[in-house]
């Protein structure tokens, strides 16, 4: 589920959350940003939430939420790419390639939940059962497949606040989206919409400024044509009270 879904199922009933806490551990998450480069301006897929829930009514906002234990055991139809493993063992301390895969699946996972575009690929042979989030790969033949994934960028809440996340940011072409779950989005969903918008248009103006700066930086290197391992990879994080963009290495 998305971050701010999250925060609304655990009580957080203001838009901005208090930032007089103790140090609370960042806990891991992710987020899919999925990308339509087939016209002239790329698009990403966004969804609108519900005008009538507390957590930001009516705000445009990217698939995502924390990392599930399943997500370190779920079979998947290919392993993420040697550069994407390398991209997230990145930082220190450094990523075990366990946590790394869980990082990748977790976008799925919460993409295929909260949007029904579920990246998947037909399986060899009998698809080992899936349960809950799961399953809807199971019932379409599918394993999650993260191999078409590129980190774009890391970020962690700032210190102070009661809920923290440790959120990598990723991004796949829409052509890897191989399956959609019927009925996910509706009227009285989370999500009410998903909405295909061109990069830079006012829809994502009204973004968490966070993750304007990742749309930012995967703007960038759009611009330099197809999406590559070898970019640098930003590190949002804050120091002092202010934040800080470092290069992971």
């Amino acid at each position: 589920m998305t971050e701010a879904a999250q925060a609304e199922k655990e009580k957080v009933h203001d838009e901005k959350e208090p930032d007089h806490h103790p140090y609370f551990r960042p806990r891991d998450a992710a987020t899919l940003i999925l990308v339509d480069r087939s016209g002239t301006i790329p698009k990403v897929l966004v969804g609108k939430r519900h005008d009538n829930v507390v957590f930001m009514p009516g705000k445009f906002v990217f698939p995502g939420g924390r990392v599930d234990k399943a997500d370190y055991r779920v079979p998947c139809a290919a392993p993420i790419t040697a550069e994407l493993e390398a991209n997230l063992a990145k930082g220190s301390p450094k990523t075990p390639a366990s946590r790394a895969k869980s990082l990748a699946v977790a976008a799925i996972r919460e993409a295929c939940e909260e949007t029904g575009l579920c990246l998947g690929r037909k399986a060899d042979g009998k698809v080992p059962k899936l349960e809950g989030p799961w399953a809807p790969f199971a019932d379409a033949g599918l394993l999650p497949d993260p191999s078409g994934l590129f980190l774009i960028a890391r970020a962690i809440t700032p210190p102070g606040r009661v809920k923290r996340f440790d959120t990598r940011f990723f991004t796949a072409d829409a052509s890897a989206i191989t399956h959609r779950v019927e009925g996910v989005i509706h009227a009285d969903a989370e999500l009410v919409e998903l909405v295909w918008v061109e990069l830079g248009s006012k829809p994502l103006a009204d973004l968490h400024p966070m993750t304007r700066n990742v749309l930012n930086e995967l703007d960038t290197r759009l611009a330099t044509g197809p999406l590559s391992h070898d970019a640098p990879v930003p590190f949002f994080h804050f120091y002092g009270g202010k934040m800080q963009k470092d290069i992971l290495g």
